[in-house]
């Protein structure tokens, strides 16, 4: 996974237009404007199932890569086939070539994208529009993933576009359930419940606030009340803490917006807040200083440190700097691999905090239910059934999520989650086949016949 994804897939988006060699996915771009159907219908496969869209803007932390961003859907695409058994010929990357602001690119001649600034406003949404009725005319219930788009569009979008096909941002939804899996293991080694914990996040995009959310989601799932339950999120980004009466918040940031004095620094909204577990989705490689993670052990006996920005450069410490400057009391995890490391007289195996544990899975139910709507029950669903498959001997190692190399079983095992809130929702139809039998039906078998 390292190779088809992260950390790799970051350098080879940063250089697509250098190491191109043969094309991959489809192109719709800005001049494309009142033909995308007959773009669409190009594709030489037409039972497509699962694709994955990006306009470039926001790849992994590495900003605006514009074109070259496609290594992105085509590397999420090969995992949901890698790690659930989606079938590669239904599968469909896709690049909204709307331009880039990278002045690199702009000036590179081997950049394989549109030469020009991107297209805002009403040029933008009148494409994502004329795209997304296309999709559901061409492909009729194919599940459409919208993957590295910065923060306004990638809110405003999902808003637009999840009551009208069955969509979800991976960015927002699936970085959610992963990262609450996460802290579901975790609060089986401290014995905190969710409830219990406080959360300090750094950086407070799209990402970030997507977890917020779906913690949110979760916390008043078990009772408790919706004020209450933001009030267990905090959130610093490059202002300092995200307070109430603080100028020109954006609309995703109001909800955890608490009153309380401002605060220029992390460290400083540590001693204050004084948070059971700190999760970076900022980019900001080092942020979690030792001064930080000095201050969190001291706080907690276990505290959880999730470095989750990708890829491994834009991580906000290493494996090895969290266990080292807590003593081997923190619980970590990380978005892109680290290995394990010898410290403190033991063996530490941290997890990699991926949504590839999350999208293959939560794909494959909602192609074996033929799912209308993804809703936020399903990512629930699936953050439950990755914790509940991490073993003690797993936790005693440091790792919060199950070995990556039962991966299959994870994805089926939240794909048969997945068509049961389908089903029960009423967004699937009910079968006579039961819901692990829908999702084997629904699984590519890449092997040869046996009389091969």
């Amino acid at each position: 996974m390292p190779v088809v994804y992260t950390p790799t897939v970051g350098e080879a988006c940063r250089e697509f237009g250098h190491i191109y060699r043969r094309p991959r996915g489809l192109y719709v771009t800005v001049a494309d404007r009142g033909r995308v159907r007959e773009v669409l219908r190009n594709w030489p496969a037409p039972d497509v199932a699962m694709i994955v869209v990006t306009d470039g803007e926001r790849i992994l932390g590495l900003g605006d890569l514009g074109a070259h961003g496609m290594g992105i859907p085509i590397g999420k695409l090969a995992l949901y086939s890698a790690c659930a058994g989606v079938d590669p010929n239904r599968c469909l990357p896709i690049m909204l070539d709307v331009g880039t602001e990278n002045e690199e690119l702009l000036n590179d001649p081997l950049y394989t994208g549109l030469v020009r600034r991107r297209a805002r406003g009403l040029e933008y949404a009148e494409l994502v529009e004329e795209f997304v009725v296309a999709v559901r005319e061409v492909f009729p219930g194919a599940i459409l993933q919208f993957e590295d788009f910065a923060t306004e569009q990638a809110f405003a979008l999902l808003a637009r576009y999840r009551d009208r096909l069955p969509c979800f941002n991976d960015d927002i939804q699936g970085t959610a359930a992963v990262t609450l899996a996460g802290l579901w293991a975790a609060g089986r080694v401290t014995g905190r419940r969710l409830a219990d914990q406080t959360l300090l996040f750094l950086g407070a995009g799209a990402a970030a606030t997507g977890i917020a959310d779906l913690i949110v989601t979760a916390l008043v799932r078990d009772g408790i009340s919706l004020e209450a339950a933001r009030g267990r999120c905090w959130f610093v980004d490059s202002q300092g803490l995200v307070v109430q009466g603080r100028a020109g918040l954006a609309s995703h940031k109001l909800p955890f917006a608490h009153p309380h004095a401002p605060l220029a620094g992390l460290l400083d909204a540590i001693e204050a807040v004084r948070p059971t577990a700190i999760l970076g989705l900022s980019a900001q490689p080092g942020a979690f200083s030792e001064a930080v993670l000095r201050a969190m052990a001291r706080i907690n006996e276990r505290p959880i440190v999730f470095a989750l920005s990708n890829p491994t450069s834009k991580a906000e410490c290493t494996a090895e700097a969290a266990y080292r400057a807590t003593e081997g009391r923190a619980l970590f995890a990380a978005g892109s691999p680290f290995g394990p490391i010898e410290a403190f007289g033991r063996r530490f195996e941290p997890g990699q905090g991926n949504n590839a544990y999350i999208f293959p899975g939560l794909g494959l139910g909602a192609i074996a239910s033929g799912a209308e709507r993804i809703t936020d029950e399903m990512f629930l669903a699936a953050a439950e059934a990755v914790a509940g498959m991490v073993d003690q001997d797993r936790l005693d190692r440091g790792g919060l999520f199950p070995a990556l190399d039962r991966i299959r079983s994870v994805s089926a095992a939240i794909a048969v989650a997945v068509v049961d809130v389908a089903v029960s929702a009423g967004v699937a139809a009910p079968s006579v086949q039961s819901s692990a039998d829908r999702v084997r039906a629904a699984t590519y078998d890449p092997g040869y016949p046996s009389y091969c």
